[in-house]
């Protein structure tokens, strides 16, 4: 599995490529995603065009790294999945969580319709949840 960053306006695009299996670096996307919202990086998008496989642990992975987002008050959407994991993601029931789009445009225009909570209010929250 291979990720690369980069940054078009306030969205964070990872463009991941290889096999998203357990045997091909598990954890590598997820620790990535925690270290982008931990830097303050709130809206993500993962760019799938060059996966070539998904597994059960992959798809764990991808909604480990939702979890961890919205966790920290961001916000992780998907970009062209291929009609294979386009499938596993209907039949999963995945797509209920995952905003999915069929282009990377599509999914960064779509952060300027979605309202994020504030940094601060995002902490509060998450304290109140812990105590």
């Amino acid at each position: 599995m291979r990720i690369s960053e980069r940054h078009v306006g306030d969205v964070t695009v990872l463009d991941l490529a290889g096999k998203l299996t357990l045997t091909d670096g598990p954890g590598r996307v997820k620790d990535k995603v925690t270290s982008l919202v931990y830097q303050g990086h709130r809206q993500i998008v993962l760019n799938l065009a060059e996966v070539t496989y998904v597994d059960s642990s992959g798809l764990g992975e991808l909604v480990a790294c939702h979890l961890t987002a919205e966790r920290g008050g961001g916000c992780i959407k998907l970009a062209n999945a291929g009609y294979r994991l386009q499938d596993l993601l209907v039949l999963t029931k995945l797509l209920t969580i995952f905003e999915s789009h069929r282009s990377e445009a599509a999914a960064v225009e779509s952060f300027s319709r979605t309202v994020l909570p504030p940094v601060q209010e995002t902490r509060e929250l998450l304290w109140s949840r812990i105590f």
